[in-house]
Formats: C-alpha cells, structure tokens, sequence
C-alpha cells in the first residue's frame, strides 16, 4: 500500500464504522442519553500551566504508521501512571482498526484519572461530537485536513453546547491560516504528515512563531527525549502531546519522568 493513502484508507474505514455505530444508536438517542451526565472537566484550563510545560499524556495500543506497538496493553494500569505521575490531561485513541482502539476505553481511563481525558479519533460527522460526549470525554481533536471550514464551525459549536472543547489539529500553513480564520483557541501542531506518516520536527519550528500569542498551543508527535521538550520551551511551546515514546518504553513513569525532566 502506498503510504500517501494511509489517511484516505483511515476515513474509508472510519465511515463504514460510523454506518454500523448509527444502526446501533441514532444520533437522536445519543442526544437524549446525554441529558443529565456530569459536567465535563475543563482541557483548556488544565493544560494552561502559566512558566510550566504541560503534558498530555496518550494511551494507545497501535499506531498506522508502526502498527502493534504496546503488547502488553493494559488500559487501566497505564491510566493510573499518569494519574500517579500528575499529568495534565490524557489523550486516548478510539479509533478501532489502525490504532486498535474503541470508545469504551475513555469512560475506563476516566474512572481512574482526575484530569481531563480527551477522545483523539478521526472526526467526520456531528454524531461523533455527541458520541464522543455520552462515552466521558472532556475534549475532542478535529483535524483541519480532513474537514472543511464550516465542518470546523458545526462541530466546535456543537461541542461547545455539550461542555466539549476541541483541540484543532494542523499540519501546514494553508490549514494554519484556515483555523486562524475561525477563531479556534486550541491548536495542535502535528509533526507528523498523516498523508505520508512522516515526522519532521521542523514543523513546529516553521508554524509555532506564526500563531498568535493568545492560542494555546499544543505539539504532537516525534517528542521522544528531555533534549526535545527543551528545544520545545526555547522555542515557547508550553503544551506536549506524547503517546509513542510512553508506549513502547518498558517502564512508562520513568520515561515521562526522564522526557519532561519531572
């Protein structure tokens, strides 16, 4: 398979899913069910550490660029880790077939952690913002790439009504501008091309110094050592997203420990 369709056979598989999860449930009932939940945690405010660098730590079992990368998977033990360590928010990937997640897992990691647990899936439809809702999460990630400018609109408003932030995720300067246009206050830089699957740490470098100052700011993907969450704060960068490098280490409190210099 050519790496440039990893994305578009992500979506494809992401779609036949959403037809099966509809016939399960409609979105009118997702609706109904929601009345009467707790409130959410707030994502923004617990990764907003003024002179400090946050970290949102992912819980993930497989990759579609590596693959199986956690064997020994256990949700709720990795859970109370970050729970243990303190870090600022969780982030767990619920998509099914290339990161071998499910949706249960966020209510599972949320019986456990105090902080705020954002769903990292690949958000196409408004019925995944109330789905995303009724199964515990705090935040949402919405990826520019694949959404259109008035999707981004719909989903943020939608999610706001739910109590639900969204982390807008870009890649580029051309997706850069387009979240910038709408006025988003969360924005997550992706080192990581998910057409190509490659990461190219000069991504930050090139698009962080272009968002104003008043965004909250998160970088994802390629963080793996203290020398990259330093060069990380030189730059002014205050909010990490690190997944990979605590799932494939042996003992994870270690490396977040060694990688944020905790």
């Amino acid at each position: 398979m050519p790496k440039s369709d990893v994305l578009k056979e992500i979506i494809a598989k992401k779609k036949e899913r959403l037809l099966l999860a509809k016939q399960n449930i409609t979105e009118e009932e997702l609706k109904a069910r929601i009345h009467g939940l707790p409130a959410t945690r707030s994502f923004i405010k617990a990764i907003s550490k003024p002179r400090q660098i946050s970290l949102i730590a992912e819980i993930k079992k497989a990759s579609a660029s590596r693959g199986l990368i956690r064997e020994d998977f256990n949700l709720q033990a990795i859970a109370r880790i970050y729970e243990e360590v303190q870090v600022q928010a969780v982030s767990v990937l619920t998509e099914e077939d290339y990161f071998l997640g499910q949706i249960s897992y966020i209510n599972e990691v949320k019986s456990v952690v105090s902080c705020p647990v954002l769903r990292k899936d690949f958000i196409l439809e408004a019925y995944q913002v109330y789905e995303s809702r009724l199964a515990g999460a705090d935040a949402i990630l919405l990826i520019a790439d694949i959404l259109t400018r008035e999707q981004i609109t719909e989903f943020m408003q939608i999610a706001a009504g739910l109590g639900l932030e969204c982390l807008v995720e870009i890649h580029d300067e051309k997706e850069l501008k387009k979240v910038l246009n709408l006025k988003v206050p969360l924005i997550g830089i992706n080192n990581r091309n998910l057409r190509t699957q490659e990461v190219d740490f000069k991504n930050t470098e090139k698009l962080y110094p272009l968002i104003p100052k008043d965004k909250v700011v998160v970088v994802e993907s390629g963080i793996k050592s203290y020398q990259d969450t330093l060069f990380l704060k030189i730059l002014g960068v205050n909010v990490l997203l690190i997944g990979t490098a605590f799932m494939e280490a042996q003992d994870i409190r270690k490396k977040v420990e060694e990688i944020m210099g905790w």
